[in-house]
């Protein structure tokens, strides 16, 4: 079958990072396996239309992948398709997997894939293959979604994982699909399905590296904690690793085969077994593939970065960690369920330095319970610790998340359109409490500017050759960070203008 999978626009701001989708990088390469013919269509980084991709390649299947501040888009994605031809469209990410029903509602939506989506994609594909083998009368130009969705014809009623709409308007949720248990089974990302030169590397403001040979590896899936405010949290939790020689063999295909300058980590959790990651490391330096640079993107456990564990991973080529802090307050950090105290964070930083890897602190202003002094206290804190990057983010409550039954039962939300998750730069999300917009936003653009314009971090950045490469990209960033901005309207107007959902 010829199968289009489809990242919609992601209406971020201009200096971004663009990267290849992993998710759709998994489901290209599980079907390419079963045979399948397999168009990426990126909506970020392609020049022709949804409406005339669909026109040219004429799927008999498309998958749209989906966060929250995609969902609309998605949607519309999905609007566009079916304008054009009559073909199942099937929505996945986290954002369907949390609330499966809003986008079935939709009638340009015929079924949704919860949670990992690999196997549900094929069990969904193979589905379709046979209906089309049964109704030879269902031909490539005339086929009926209707038909396929009958009740009678009960195609999806046992499909594992999906909520999916029958042609007479009813919705049902079948049970949910376990994640996949062997992740050695994979295959390795389809990277030859997108359009390489078109994207970024992985950290566009910080280094200087061809977009087309930076590349992303999972060496684990799942995460144990569940933080209150981690939009993660709504993915399995059960955490699944896979074997240091598969992982090895995908690094030496990313760097022999593709050429990889840059490889970032984007496990969510990638040091749960530190005994894993050390062999890792070491099988990386054995087969002298640590001359290429690589990141933890997403960051590891601070209370599982011993200075030992982080020795060995520098030797191995590591460049750069995240870890995430998120605040420096004791009794708030208690509250979000991290599971770790400031002490331990503290150890992380200092490890990490004084091996000489490069460190990012994910920080958030304004989580629930915060005060103007619990909030000083965070940034007091990213002070203390001064890692290269403080990344300061104001709390945006994901559904799905704890926090966002919170702030729904105890605050007042100030976006009422998933649109706006992206739309509002520097703009609190909600209030709670005496935790009103203005004190969380001052506190945010405080954070900014206590932290960056010091004499330290002046002369980091000044002092670091990638700096003045990105200059102005840079220049661009520290404007919108540091000068309060208003929506951009002009990007909503042309959402509005491809028609309001």
């Amino acid at each position: 079958m010829r199968i289009a999978l489809i990242n919609p626009k992601f209406r971020l701001p201009i200096d971004t990072r663009t990267t290849a989708h992993l998710g759709l990088a998994y489901l290209g390469a599980v079907s390419e396996r079963r045979g399948d013919e397999v168009v990426v269509f990126d909506a970020d980084v392609e020049k022709e239309s949804v409406a005339e991709f669909i026109q040219r390649y004429r799927p008999h299947i498309v998958g749209i992948t989906a966060n929250t501040p995609q969902v609309k888009q998605a949607w519309r994605t999905a609007k566009s398709v079916k304008e054009v031809l009559d073909v199942p469209v099937v929505i996945g990410g986290p954002h369907v997997s949390v609330l499966p029903e809003e986008s079935c509602e939709k009638p340009y939506v015929d079924i949704v894939a919860r949670g990992e989506g690999e196997d549900t994609w094929i069990d969904i594909c193979v589905r379709l293959e046979n209906f089309l083998k049964e109704h030879p009368e269902y031909s490539e130009d005339n086929f009926r979604t209707d038909a396929l969705m009958a009740v009678e014809n009960d195609v999806f009623t046992d499909c594992d994982g999906i909520t999916y709409k029958t042609s007479d308007g009813q919705i049902h949720n079948n049970v949910d699909r376990p994640p996949v248990a062997d992740l050695d089974s994979l295959p390795w990302p389809a990277y030859h399905l997108f359009k390489m030169d078109r994207y970024t590397n992985l950290q566009p403001a910080t280094d200087h590296v061809d977009g087309a040979k930076s590349f992303s590896i999972l060496t684990s899936r799942g995460c144990p904690y569940r933080c209150t405010f981690c939009s993660q949290s709504i993915m399995p939790i059960k955490w699944r690793s896979r074997g240091p020689e598969s992982v090895l063999a995908e690094w030496r295909h990313l760097v022999e085969d593709l050429g990889a300058q840059e490889i970032g980590v984007l496990d969510d959790s990638a040091n749960i077994r530190m005994k894993r990651l050390e062999e890792i490391a070491t099988l990386l330096i054995e087969n002298n593939l640590n001359h290429v640079p690589w990141i933890f993107v997403n960051g590891i456990r601070a209370n599982l970065a011993t200075k030992e564990l982080l020795t060995l991973l520098k030797r191995a080529g590591l460049k750069r960690t995240a870890f995430g802090v998120e605040t420096g307050d004791p009794e708030i950090l208690k509250s979000i369920d991290k599971k770790i105290d400031l002490d331990t964070i503290r150890a992380a930083f200092k490890n990490a330095k004084e091996v000489g890897i490069e460190t990012i602190a994910f920080m958030i202003i304004g989580l629930p319970g915060e005060t103007r002094q619990t909030m000083q206290n965070s940034i007091d804190f990213a002070i203390e610790i001064d890692p290269m990057i403080a990344n300061f983010s104001m709390m945006t409550p994901y559904p799905g998340t704890k926090v966002y039954e919170i702030v729904k039962r105890q605050g007042r939300m100030l976006i009422n359109d998933w649109d706006d998750y992206v739309f509002f730069e520097q703009q609190a999300r909600y209030e709670m409490g005496d935790m009103t917009a203005e004190l969380v936003e001052e506190m945010y653009r405080k954070a900014y500017r206590q932290f960056y314009l010091r004499p330290k971090p002046i002369m980091r950045r000044l002092q670091n050759k990638d700096f003045w490469f990105n200059l102005p990209r840079n220049a661009r960033i520290a404007l919108r960070t540091f000068v309060p901005k208003k929506e951009k309207t002009g990007l909503r107007k042309s959402v509005e203008a491809e028609g309001a959902l």
